[in-house]
């Protein structure tokens, strides 16, 4: 069997004395696991970086079978991006979470289009604000997207400027207004505006944008699977914790 497709690298592995297996988001089969002979070579390490984009071709003889890759360089992005170790800690942290969030070999083409989106943004002003909304867009690819378009505890609540939304049930990931949240706002999470359309945000709502997003990602992704957070997304929250 034979097939090629563009991909998006996640991560490597050592294999033997020269190989290497490489994960892959592909684009119509979603994560996709193969080895590269002689992998561990200079030029190919280069090619088969995290955060590289490739057309691979992969080849063999079962479907279920680990099979080979071969790629060609499409873009690259953690080399743009070694001169911002924030930045770099982003693609980081997106790649692991994709790694450990996706099944194998289920296609996600909402996925691989969203990493594209996030992989152009690391490179801009507002990435951060970038990486948060990606985050709360693969929870919906997964099937569990947040409703964030009215009040939880209220069914007849119209927004007003002194009452908006402003936290998250942590048991329904549903939206709750300032004013029905305010008595027990403690036991709520966050919402920060920028999610909403209200300001372009800042480290402190990419701070509670990150704790939003990984609580649901813990709660639904990883716990089920006896996983954390990658430590690479744990160190991207700290870098926006107010002190």
């Amino acid at each position: 069997m034979r097939w090629t497709d563009d991909a998006i690298v996640l991560n490597t592995q050592p294999h033997g004395e020269g190989a290497l297996i490489v994960q892959l988001l592909t684009h119509e089969r979603g994560r996709h696991a193969g080895l590269v002979r002689g992998g561990q070579s200079p030029r190919l390490r280069a090619l088969y970086q995290a955060g590289n984009c490739i057309q691979a071709t992969w080849t063999g003889r079962l479907a279920e079978h680990l099979g080979t890759y071969q790629g060609e360089f499409l873009a690259s992005h953690a080399a743009r991006l070694m001169d911002e170790p924030k930045q770099l800690l982003a693609l980081s942290a997106a790649t692991a979470v994709i790694e450990r969030a996706l099944p194998e070999r289920e296609p996600h083409p909402a996925c691989y289009e969203g990493m594209l989106v996030l992989l152009d943004a690391l490179e801009g002003d507002h990435w951060a604000e970038v990486y948060v909304s990606w985050e709360l867009a693969v929870l919906a690819d997964l099937g569990f997207a947040l409703g964030l378009d009215s009040c939880a505890a209220n069914p007849d609540w119209q927004e007003t400027p002194n009452d908006q939304l402003a936290y998250v049930s942590p048991k329904t990931g549903r939206a709750v207004s300032l004013s029905a949240g305010e008595p027990y706002h403690e036991r709520l999470l966050v919402l920060p505006g920028f999610l909403l359309g209200r300001g372009k945000g800042g480290d402190e709502e990419v701070g509670q944008g990150l704790a939003l997003s990984g609580y649901f990602l813990e709660r639904h992704v990883f716990h089920p699977q006896d996983r954390q957070l990658p430590d690479a997304r744990r160190r991207l929250s700290e870098l926006f914790i107010t002190r």
